[in-house]
């Protein structure tokens, strides 16, 4: 239960991020959930790989490598999705600084009241 309500409070951010981001575009809403989906398996199966691979360079720029290799996992899920566009890198790049800040804030607000709740 947990996993949807992130996954749908996720989606509806990134559904209303391309109104102030001028150069991302998203077709519909069901892009976006599917882009959110997209997104959590890359960063289940992909990332740990890519961090793994890259771990000399992440080492080397004291950790901001990362933000790079987010960014090509949100290049990726666009193009898997099909129906997200980035105009640049620095869009992109952008794009995925705000998809973690907001993914971090779901979860903790997701988590913190799911102690609360008895499921």
């Amino acid at each position: 239960m947990k996993f949807l309500k992130k996954l749908l409070l996720n989606s509806i951010f990134i559904f209303i991020i391309p109104y102030f981001l001028k150069g991302i575009h998203i077709d519909g809403f069901f892009t976006a959930l599917l882009f959110t989906l997209a997104m959590a398996l890359l960063n289940v199966l992909l990332k740990p790989v890519l961090i793994v691979l890259s771990f000399p360079i992440t080492v080397f720029t004291l950790g901001l490598f990362i933000v790079v290799i987010n960014t090509i996992l949100v290049y990726l899920a666009a193009f898997i999705t099909g129906g997200v566009q980035i105009n640049n890198f620095i869009y992109g790049l952008i794009f995925s600084l705000i998809i973690s800040f907001i993914t971090s804030i779901v979860d903790w607000v997701i988590d913190s009241n799911s102690s609360t709740d008895t499921e």
